[in-house]
């Protein structure tokens, strides 16, 4: 970014000058104050009376940062425990091994409630196979009339390595970070087969073993799909000559609402100098709570901390309220609503996938119960 605009927001510039001088030691860091122009969100804005976007300030002065001196240095075992991300030059991986047999199983266990048999998708949540080919034309222009996309694993995700870390850092969903390295290898050897992917030019089957050697092999399908390629030759230039072209990135459109032929789509245009319509808002407060109400209820929290993923949205599972929904359920019997949140009932797994007491899974049914009658 400090290559393709000089006069980049302050705090980035700062941010990267504190990373400098955390690697390279105490060091003279010159920050360019941005008076003419500061990008966010990979626009370039305005800088107008020390303001970019009719509301954001920025800093106007020049600054010379000779030491920070906060904190202390990392130590070796401080720098193992935070630094587990993968990147995309498969920098962190970990070693491990594991099979698609063993990820479909752990698969059926995890992540079918949510993702769907197959990875075909579940109420709410992305499908995970297919789509290969359906990205053509459509990022450059979503108004051809064709069918949208589908973003999935094989047909949209760069790279494996970033794949491994996602899904051990953010899944399962009611409780990430309780995967161990080979049940990763193996979730994504089975993902990996879906979406007909090779490892090291051959095909996954059920018994072939994945580790941190051959997962280096694997080439994504769209890996070049991402432009533009800033650390090509003339990247900068490039990546200015990509954000200049609004098909790009996502310009964003309405639909016609009269007069409309089938298809059509009217494209709302943006310019450095109209800024943001309507202009973002600052208020940044958080919803009241009355008092006595629900977050003053034990069962309410717990709800809100392990259930709402999927109570909270009426195409995944009964939300609490609806009263046509679980006039059925109740009907059955608490013993029955208790027995299927225990034990686990059709896409819901047992006590949700939480480690919640059997006490505590009781008390949210019947929270849940008494907000349905």
């Amino acid at each position: 970014m400090l290559k393709l605009n000089k006069k980049i927001s302050v705090f980035a510039a700062i941010a990267i000058a504190f990373a400098t001088s955390a690697v390279a030691g105490e060091k003279d860091v010159k920050v360019k104050a941005p008076k003419v122009r500061a990008i966010d969100a990979a626009t370039e804005y305005k800088v107008e009376k020390g303001v970019y976007a009719g509301i954001y300030k920025v800093n106007t002065q020049t600054s010379k940062i000779k030491k920070f001196g906060y904190g202390k240095k990392a130590t070796p075992d401080e720098i193992k425990v935070n630094d587990i991300d993968v990147r995309y030059d498969w920098q962190g991986l970990p070693d491990g091994k594991g099979t698609p047999a063993k990820g479909e199983e752990l698969y059926t266990k995890n992540c079918v409630m949510c993702h769907g048999e197959f990875g075909a998708g579940g109420k709410g949540y992305p499908v995970l196979a297919g789509g290969q080919g359906s990205l053509k034309n459509q990022l450059i222009d979503p108004s051809s009339g064709d069918e949208p996309p589908v973003k999935t694993i094989g047909s949209y995700w760069p790279y494996a390595s970033t794949l491994f870390w996602y899904v051990k850092t953010g899944m399962p969903f009611p409780h990430p970070m309780s995967l161990t390295n080979d049940d990763v290898y193996s979730i994504v050897a089975y993902l990996l087969s879906l979406n007909d992917i090779q490892v090291g030019g051959e095909d996954l089957d059920d018994d072939t073993v994945l580790d941190k050697k051959k997962l280096m092999t694997v080439v994504m399908p769209n890996v070049n799909g991402f432009y533009p390629d800033v650390n090509a030759k003339n990247g900068a230039q490039n990546v200015k000559k990509f954000l200049s072209n609004g098909k790009n990135y996502g310009t964003p459109m309405v639909r016609c609402m009269k007069n409309c032929k089938p298809g059509k789509v009217i494209r709302i245009k943006h310019t450095l100098d109209e800024g943001i319509k309507p202009p973002l808002s600052e208020k940044r407060d958080l919803p009241k709570v009355k008092a006595g109400g629900a977050a003053d209820n034990k069962y309410a929290k717990l709800f809100e901390a392990n259930c709402k993923a999927c109570h909270g949205n009426k195409a995944i599972a009964p939300v609490p309220g609806d009263k046509e929904a679980w006039a059925p359920r109740i009907k059955e019997g608490k013993d029955t609503l208790y027995k299927h949140a225990l034990k686990g009932f059709q896409g819901m797994p047992p006590k949700g996938g939480t480690n919640l007491p059997d006490a505590d899974i009781k008390g949210i049914v019947d929270y849940m119960v008494s907000k349905s009658k």
